[in-house]
């Protein structure tokens, strides 16, 4: 302990004379659990990345200001967390979220949230340290795209001091630094959270999902992907758990029940017969997902159609969420036209 103590010291001396290699070597272990706080406060990929940018410019220059009274990681979590939300107050513009086809009427609409899946080949770069002994919530589940969209309907003050506090585990008094405030004011802030998030949590959790990558995990989706390949509405609707629900940020409308979802893929991802679908597996915020490709009629590929999430429960699925912008492929490792 006491030479790693040292190593880190000689990093930091290093580092602060204006060593650049010093400073990755420091903050190296840091990148992607920074990238993924971001992620949890801003529920967009690319604000993450520019973020967690900003926040490595903004450690470089201020290294002298490191006052070693806390750890390096809770100064740059502090220094992240106030870039997210100095990025949240300067406000964003929702990207265009006019649908391309008609739809059918919702069950109901509400505000239109920021989001985008986060790809797990990321994921598997955190590192191994589990959370503070404060946190509520485990890595899986603080991840999750019901969790994160529940965030996103959160102020983002009362945003960063759950995520502070009940994701990583800070203590009260490292959280007020942080977020400048007193413990008390933090603690406000973590109640109303605590409050909101509990009402738009889905009940039960991903306890009732198969664990990732099991076989109980791969012959649903492995049902689902041929009943959808198929075009098959039916064997989907069979799928599906009688509160289903399906939805398409940033699109606010959504649709619950087998009934409601059904028609929705009549109307408008089978409509007319004509929209055959290859699906290629991929995952998604520890969940299972496909890149959706439309076959060309008139030629040997097909077109990417965005995104599909599942969230499952036991043998069905419990929550579709469709993502339609194509820009988010890449990060998936996946092509926006496909070979038949």
């Amino acid at each position: 302990m006491d030479e790693a103590v040292d190593v880190t010291g000689q990093l930091l001396a290093r580092a602060r004379a204006g060593d650049g290699e010093a400073f990755a070597v420091l903050t190296e272990p840091f990148r992607r659990e920074l990238q993924v706080h971001c992620y949890r406060i801003l529920g967009s990929v690319a604000d993450a990345e520019d973020m967690l940018q900003e926040t490595m410019m903004a450690a470089w220059r201020g290294l002298n200001q490191f006052a070693e009274r806390a750890s390096l990681r809770t100064w740059l979590h502090a220094i992240a967390t106030n870039k997210c939300l100095n990025q949240l107050r300067a406000g964003r513009s929702l990207p265009s979220a006019t649908p391309t086809v008609p739809l059918p009427t919702p069950t109901r609409s509400g505000e239109p949230v920021w989001l985008q899946p986060y790809p797990d080949a990321l994921l598997g770069d955190l590192p191994d340290a589990g959370p503070g002994p404060e946190a509520r919530y485990e890595a899986r589940e603080s991840v999750s795209l019901a969790f994160v969209t529940a965030l996103q309907h959160l102020p983002p003050r009362q945003r960063a001091a759950l995520v502070l506090r009940d994701v990583l585990g800070f203590r009260a008094a490292e959280t007020a630094g942080i977020l400048d405030c007193s413990v008390d004011a933090a603690n406000n802030l973590l109640k109303r959270a605590r409050a909101t998030i509990g009402g738009q949590l889905p009940p039960g959790g991903r306890d009732e999902a198969p664990l990732p990558g099991s076989a109980r995990e791969r012959q649903v989706t492995a049902r689902f992907a041929d009943a959808f390949e198929r075009g098959d509405v039916r064997a989907l609707v069979a799928l599906l758990t009688e509160d289903v629900w399906l939805t398409m940020p940033p699109l606010p409308f959504e649709y619950a029940g087998r009934e409601a979802v059904g028609h929705f893929m009549d109307a408008v991802s089978f409509r007319g017969g004509t929209r055959s679908s290859r699906l290629v597996p991929t995952r998604a915020n520890g969940q299972p997902a496909f890149g959706r490709y439309i076959r060309d009629p008139h030629a040997p590929f097909g077109h990417a159609h965005g995104l599909i999430v599942l969230t499952l429960a036991g043998d069905q699925v419990s929550r579709i969420t469709g993502f339609v912008d194509n820009s988010l492929l890449p990060a998936f490792g996946l092509p926006r036209t496909l070979p038949e």
